[in-house]
């Protein structure tokens, strides 16, 4: 039975609590503290908070020292989307290369290896995994963050994930609810739209995530993506048929209901943050995702103070915000229990550089899910230093820029002098002929199959040196083409690493 607020503190408290803020730096804010006092429950960290391992444990620990139950929140998927190792690339392949495996012991052994790692950094709950079916080969933003197009492969991916993660202390926050997978729009850049009728719904999208609330997953990620059949006026996390006659009365789930990141322009262009939040929690939402891109205290004050007046005016009732917060503090309360007992800590549980703690299962994971196909001619490996060309498209959101992929790194320990280029949207096969000179060529490319820039050129550069290796980076939807096609079904660092190794051979 929820308990209705009484005074202004209470409230106060309440509508701090369902926030899930983000800041920038390497340490805790004056401010951050401040409003960790005053009631705020959570908070989330991006990949411009993390240095090492060493510095986001102390981070983490000067959180504690001003609330012991806060959550602290991350988006570490693996693979392409990364935030511990955001300036190194993953330890970890990620969904698509685990799917493409299809292990499940061996996602849940990844999930679980992750999880300590988070665990060991004072890290408690993920925004992670992705149970989204990649239905559109075209998807932006989805695509090698989905473990695959097909339903039942992603539900049982998604259950081995959600079970590694929270068998040592780290909730698992299942997304993008109620499927993100059949879009052609980033939701960071504007609001997409999926118009499938409600059988369709069921048998496609809503597989994974009825798999996932069974397995007890603690928390769903809202997707800010409009489904007609649903709801034709608002978007998922707006919308109160979803999240609460879907999700919590149809599916009966139980458990924290997050939001995608409110500053993302699928919400925020037209009802901006603060009615945005508003409406997010009377729709049946629990905790407010926003610091990806917003991340001062002029936001979280912004927050706040609209769902205060919101519950003034009669507009949000209080009842709603008093139960939200309420759903916070027990996945606070689950979250201290593990930690209490030492959950994912002890023998093995160390960072180890460049690998999970105490273990190569992420290595051992991408190395099993490369696809090697050899051209017409017998492949013989490369022993000399070749050029890598690496055909780089914009990055989206999620992803970010900044996280460095490919192969050459790897390349360049195995054969020392091997040189790069990265080419956009302009490149030429030329241009790489004149930089590559008499070396052998390795292409690198993601999506080839979404950039007719991409793939033009690849075919251009094949026609001219035949014996190119050609490494797919992303889905590896077009035909394999080139002396030797590798395809490592996502971009982590440990994919590159594994295609290293089968182009020399080793």
């Amino acid at each position: 039975m929820t308990t209705l607020a009484t005074s202004t503190d209470t409230l106060t408290r309440d509508a701090l609590t369902v926030l899930q803020p983000g800041f920038v730096g390497t340490t805790a804010p004056d401010w951050l503290l401040r409003r960790i006092g005053e009631g705020l429950s959570s908070v989330g960290l991006f990949g411009r908070n993390v240095v090492t391992p060493e510095q986001l444990a102390a981070l983490t620990a000067r959180l504690r020292a001003e609330r012991d139950d806060v959550l602290v929140a991350i988006d570490e998927e693996g693979g392409d989307v990364t935030r511990l190792e955001v300036n190194e690339g993953s330890s970890f392949p990620g969904n698509y290369a685990l799917g493409h495996v299809d292990d499940v012991e061996l996602t849940r052994a990844v999930a679980r290896e992750l999880g300590r790692r988070l665990v060991a950094c004072g890290v408690d709950l993920n925004w992670a995994p992705s149970a989204d079916v990649n239905s559109n080969a075209e998807n932006p933003v989805i695509g090698v963050r989905s473990f695959g197009a097909d339903p039942d492969l992603v539900a049982r991916h998604t259950v081995a994930y959600v079970d590694g993660l929270q068998a040592v202390g780290v909730a698992a926050c299942t997304k993008h609810f109620p499927g993100h997978g059949d879009t052609n729009v980033d939701s960071h850049d504007a609001l997409p739209r999926i118009d499938v009728d409600l059988a369709t719904l069921h048998a496609r999208e809503l597989v994974p995530f009825r798999a996932a609330i069974a397995a007890g997953s603690k928390a769903v990620m809202s997707a800010h993506i409009l489904l007609s059949a649903l709801d034709p006026d608002r978007p998922a996390t707006l919308s109160p048929q979803i999240l609460t006659g879907l999700l919590r009365q149809e599916l009966g789930f139980e458990g924290l209901i997050v939001t995608d990141g409110m500053e993302m322009q699928a919400v925020a262009a037209t009802y901006g943050i603060e009615r945005g939040s508003v409406l997010a929690i009377a729709a049946g939402a629990d905790a407010i995702c926003v610091g990806g891109g917003l991340a001062d205290e002029e936001t979280v004050l912004r927050l706040r103070d609209a769902l205060v007046t919101a519950v003034r005016t009669g507009e949000l009732p209080e009842e709603r915000l008093a139960d939200a917060a309420e759903r916070v503090r027990a996945l606070a309360a689950w979250t201290q229990a593990h930690r209490a007992r030492g959950a994912g800590t002890g023998p093995g549980a160390a960072t180890q550089e460049g690998t999970a703690p105490g273990t190569d299962v992420g290595l051992v994971a991408a190395r099993r899910a490369l696809t090697i196909t050899p051209g017409e001619r017998p492949f013989t490996p490369v022993t000399d230093a070749p050029y890598v060309a690496s055909f780089t498209p914009a990055a989206n959101f999620a992803v970010g820029d900044e996280t460095p992929w490919g192969i050459a790194a790897e390349l360049e320990r195995l054969l020392p002098g091997t040189r790069t280029g990265s080419y956009g949207a302009d490149a030429s096969a030329d241009a790489v002929l004149a930089a590559a000179g008499e070396r052998r060529v390795v292409a690198v490319v993601r999506d080839a199959h979404r950039h007719p820039w991409m793939s033009g050129t690849l075919d251009a550069l094949l026609a001219a040196r035949p014996d190119t290796v050609v490494v797919e980076m992303g889905l590896d939807e077009s035909e394999p083409r080139g002396a030797l096609h590798i395809a490592t079904h996502g971009a982590a660092r440990v994919c590159g690493q594994a295609a290293a190794e089968a182009i020399a051979g080793r």
